[in-house]
């Protein structure tokens, strides 16, 4: 196979942007939110037209209804990352680790309908529960995986039963799934611990991601799933191929192949995608977010709450163990000014979990950038002893540098003494963090997600959560995750979730900076994409004209 050689790099975008950059950016957040049309004088003003916005989608990207597929074809999209693993219980199922290669390969039991804000059938005919405590899942009839066998109850049960053994929800399935039964080959019954009214978006992500028996695990594994595509060829750092499953239960798709590649940078794929040399990419930096909207491409949105953050070290010995001390860090951080030296724009930062964009933005917000009280709270720190010294690691991209810089000199200008360090990979800061938990604050993405924030937060925040990573937990917290939980219906889940905003303020267990919308877009030839959850998208009904 050859590899399509993009054009030369364009200078980095990062420190080049106008502070007009975000403006369109907050619309666009703020549409997605509320699914209303845009005031047209405010998008002129932002030099983009987003006056057919659709929740979850960008003008132009929903096919005419009336149109008639074309079959043949392939679909070349650049993603962000080459993945680890296929295996959904080996890899997060997100759109940035994997999670497009392996919802085409899987699909999944539901699907996250960014339009109604709800759970829709997928593989499973649908689900329902009387208390949110006991959810009967009902599935279809004619799903057979691609090696021939019954997707039925049993291979369901199965597949999650491995999942549920260290994949990466698994502490939040773990610890709420009490049961899983399967009265007949058609009907799976959860059975759980205390009401969950949000549980059916577990099964729009890894444990929905259903794996025949055959695909083996560990070092043997090989990909086996139900989904519209098949794993055809897999070429280490360079491109995975994926084949039309001819006996998917939706339909033969009308694309023979999909392929994805993996190129050197975000630059390297935006120039690829002007020279039309790939169909798809995928941005999440603000600048790039912009000028792609600036040329009205199809698309698909989500948005991560705290996807610019740190993590905070809260181990004993650290600097992190003093709340005072985390106080500050957060107290002295300007997260305008780390945007716009970051990306050169002025606006997008923000303390706040959740801002005006999201659902779950309410009347509690971040803590405010107050200098004199973090200078306050770090003298009383180092009168008990604190030295003043903390250690910031990032990447080392132009724009990771950038924020290290304005990190430093904002945290320098109330009196910490700041070491930074820049990892040259992301395997690096991974093994730094995750094994040996050598760090005091790094760059992270918490990820929050509009369609179900809970799983991550339960992975980051919660004292039983699998991604902590010596980051502070604590009862007062997991008592409201737990609250969050339970709460009957979305009003109930958002006023918890202003008392989780109050939490975080109060014991900072890590730092905010700034939510990222991920993009994805495509070219107008191509139709028929459709999204999920963790901005996964399908190409089981995609088409090229």
């Amino acid at each position: 196979m050859t590899r399509t050689t993009p054009r030369p790099l364009r200078p980095s975008r990062r420190l080049a942007r106008s502070t007009a950059v975000l403006a369109a950016l907050a619309l666009l957040t703020t549409l997605a939110a509320c699914g209303g049309d845009p005031d047209p004088d405010s998008s002129e003003s932002a030099g983009v037209d987003l006056s057919n916005l659709k929740e979850g989608y960008l003008p132009g990207s929903v096919p005419d209804p009336d149109a008639e597929p074309v079959a043949g074809g392939s679909v070349k999209w650049a993603a962000f990352a080459e993945p680890a693993s296929l295996d959904p219980k080996v890899t997060i199922a997100a759109l940035t680790t994997g999670g497009v290669e392996m919802l085409n390969i899987y699909d999944t039991l539901l699907r996250y309908d960014t339009e109604t804000q709800d759970f829709a059938p997928q593989l499973a005919e649908g689900i329902e529960s009387d208390d949110n405590r006991t959810w009967t899942l009902t599935l279809r009839d004619d799903v057979t995986f691609s090696d021939g066998t019954p997707l039925d109850a049993a291979a369901v049960q199965a597949s999650q039963e491995r999942y549920a053994d260290g994949g990466p929800e698994s502490a939040l399935w773990n610890a709420n799934v009490r049961s899983v039964e399967t009265p007949d080959d058609q009907t799976v019954v959860y059975t759980l611990e205390k009401p969950w009214a949000q549980f059916p978006g577990m099964l729009t992500t890894g444990p929905g991601m259903i794996v025949a028996a055959s695909a083996g695990d560990g070092e043997s594994f090989e990909p086996v799933g139900a989904g519209p595509f098949t794993l055809e060829e897999w070429r280490p750092q360079e491109s995975i191929r994926l084949a039309a499953n001819a006996d998917y239960w939706a339909g033969k798709p009308a694309l023979d192949s999909l392929e994805v590649v993996f190129l050197p940078s975000p630059d390297a794929a935006m120039d690829s995608f002007d020279s039309d040399s790939v169909d798809m990419i995928f941005v999440r930096e603000p600048d790039q977010v912009q000028e792609m909207l600036a040329g009205r491409p199809h698309g698909y949105v989500n948005f991560t709450a705290v996807q610019n953050s740190a993590l905070i070290n809260a181990s004993k010995g650290r600097p992190g163990a003093d709340v005072r001390v985390r106080q500050a860090l957060q107290l002295a951080i300007d997260p305008q000014v780390v945007t716009e030296r970051a990306f050169g724009v002025a606006e997008g930062g923000s303390s706040t979990v959740f801002p005006e964009y999201s659902r779950w933005h309410g009347d509690a917000s971040g803590l405010p950038y107050d200098p004199e009280r973090a200078k306050q709270l770090l003298e009383e720190a180092r009168a008990d002893g604190f030295d003043g010294r903390i250690r910031y690691e990032d990447m080392s991209d132009p724009g990771s540098r950038a924020t290290a810089l304005a990190l430093k000199a904002l945290w320098e200008s109330v009196g910490f003494e700041v070491e930074t360090h820049l990892f040259r990979s992301v395997a690096d800061m991974i093994t730094a963090v995750a094994v040996e938990r050598d760090y005091d604050v790094v760059a992270w993405g918490h990820s929050f997600r509009e369609a179900d924030p809970l799983p991550k937060m339960y992975a980051l925040l919660h004292s039983g959560g699998s991604q902590t990573y010596d980051a502070h937990t604590s009862p007062e917290m997991d008592a409201l995750l737990d609250e969050f939980q339970v709460a009957p219906d979305f009003d109930a889940q958002h006023a918890v979730m202003q008392e989780i905003q109050e939490q975080i303020d109060e014991e900072v267990p890590f730092l905010a900076l700034g939510p990222y919308a991920e993009l994805l877009v495509w070219h107008d030839e191509l139709n028929g994409v459709v999204g999920t959850a963790n901005s996964m998208v399908s190409f089981a009904g995609a088409w090229k004209d």
